[in-house]
């Protein structure tokens, strides 16, 4: 599976971007999907995530702004992101995990290149 991710930028406080992630390969072993994001000096941080049945999952600082969806027929994961703060800054890597296609099927984990959000005061 190979993950190619997009939409990063600059926008002031209080704007909106949506990042994309487009899956190529074998992307019906995919199950889970994620955004993550890493600022400087910082760790890489689970910002949302969806099930291959739709359930989500959000940290509490985003909760209420960002959301995020995946196209199962353009085999795309988004995230739409509202009313950004100057605090989620960062860079933003799309994540798929499923199990291998050969045996022993073991359980893979996939990274796009990461996208730059840079969100100014």
């Amino acid at each position: 599976v190979q993950l190619q991710a997009s939409g990063g930028g600059l926008v002031h406080a209080g704007g909106s971007l949506r990042l994309s992630c487009v899956a190529s390969g074998s992307v019906f072993t995919i199950n889970h999907m994620a955004w993550y994001r890493q600022a400087p000096g910082k760790e890489r941080e689970l910002v949302a995530s969806i099930s291959r049945v739709g359930s989500t999952n959000y940290i509490d600082s985003v909760l209420g702004r960002f959301t995020i969806s995946r196209d199962y027929v353009k085999d795309t994961l988004n995230l739409q992101m509202n009313s950004l703060r100057p605090e989620d800054t960062a860079v933003y890597y799309c994540n798929a995990e499923g199990p291998d296609i050969t045996p022993p099927y073991s359980e893979r984990s996939y990274w796009g290149q990461g996208t730059q959000v840079t969100v100014s005061s």
